[in-house]
């Protein structure tokens, strides 16, 4: 599977994990809500920096029948460098007592994105209604704090679909602008899982930069990349059965179907590439 070089950043995720603490005597009960935030690697080398800004997290609860069913998280701005979040690395957003019950929909008011390139080069983006209104992330199905229980929402940024490079990413000269267009999944771990692995070369070598396409009914459903190790971890996969393709150019591609993704749980899978070379009547074969 060819890299598309107008995508810049793959995968961009966040956690929330939520703790419900049992008072059967009080009808005011409340859980430890924490929010984590992390991303994955993505396909240029262009690319130093993608900061994003964030002043306020809100949570709506279910149900509700006041004018305001929003509870505020966090109004403390802070600014994240995706890029520094990997393969199941997390920042902490978020670490409060909040009330027990269902919540539906996440509020992220984002009041600045920048990407800043390896020459030096800055682009500050125009932030579509984040900062006023917030961006909004349905949760479906909707999270559940109960006492004594633990609930775990993963809020996954895609990047690459949020930051679309204007003009020609070979170079940094060719690049016009970055347009910024958030796309955010939500994702309730209690039917969710995670996939984790290390992609090895034919010495059994760790391979760096490694796509790995995570793909339902032949659909690619999100990707990730190897980190410096080969390894790679994939957050918030919904429960059910995968096939995955992992490529880098001047390896063969490998697939293997039938990845069973359990809720709650991690699956592990390793693979390996064979390096492509150049045979004789100058066609490719695998090593």
């Amino acid at each position: 599977m060819k890299k598309n070089v107008l995508l810049i950043l793959a995968a961009f995720v966040f956690g929330v994990f939520v703790t419900a603490c049992d008072d059967s005597t009080s009808k005011d009960a409340t859980g430890k809500l924490k929010l984590e935030l992390t991303d994955a690697p993505f396909p240029t080398d262009l690319v130093a920096e993608a900061n994003v800004t964030i002043n306020k997290i809100e949570i709506r609860k279910s149900g509700e029948s006041e004018e305001n069913p929003f509870v505020l998280l966090s109004e403390e701005e802070r600014t994240f460098n995706l890029l520094t979040l990997s393969n199941g690395v997390t920042a902490n957003l978020v670490d409060m007592e909040i009330e027990v019950g269902s919540y539906d929909l996440i509020r992220l008011y984002v009041t600045n994105a920048e990407i800043v390139l390896k020459d030096g080069t800055k682009y500050d983006l125009k932030v579509p209604s984040g900062a006023q209104t917030g961006i909004k992330i349905f949760i479906d199905p909707s999270v559940e704090v109960a006492g004594g229980l633990t609930a775990e929402l993963l809020l996954d940024f895609n990047v690459s679909k949020s930051f679309v490079v204007q003009g020609n990413m070979d170079t940094p000269a060719g690049i016009n602008g970055f347009i910024f267009k958030p796309t955010i999944k939500a994702s309730n771990m209690s039917t969710a899982g995670r996939l984790v692995g290390t992609v090895f070369d034919a010495e059994q070598v760790g391979i760096e930069g490694v796509e790995v396409a995570i793909i339902a009914a032949d659909t690619v459903y999100t990707t990730s990349f190897t980190g410096e190790n080969g390894e790679y971890a994939v957050l918030g996969i919904d429960a059910g059965t995968y096939n995955v393709e992992y490529a880098k150019e001047g390896f063969e591609s490998a697939l293997v179907e039938g990845i069973v993704i359990t809720a709650a749980n991690q699956t592990v899978q390793d693979a390996t590439l064979q390096a492509v070379v150049e045979d004789t009547t100058g066609g490719t074969e695998g090593e």
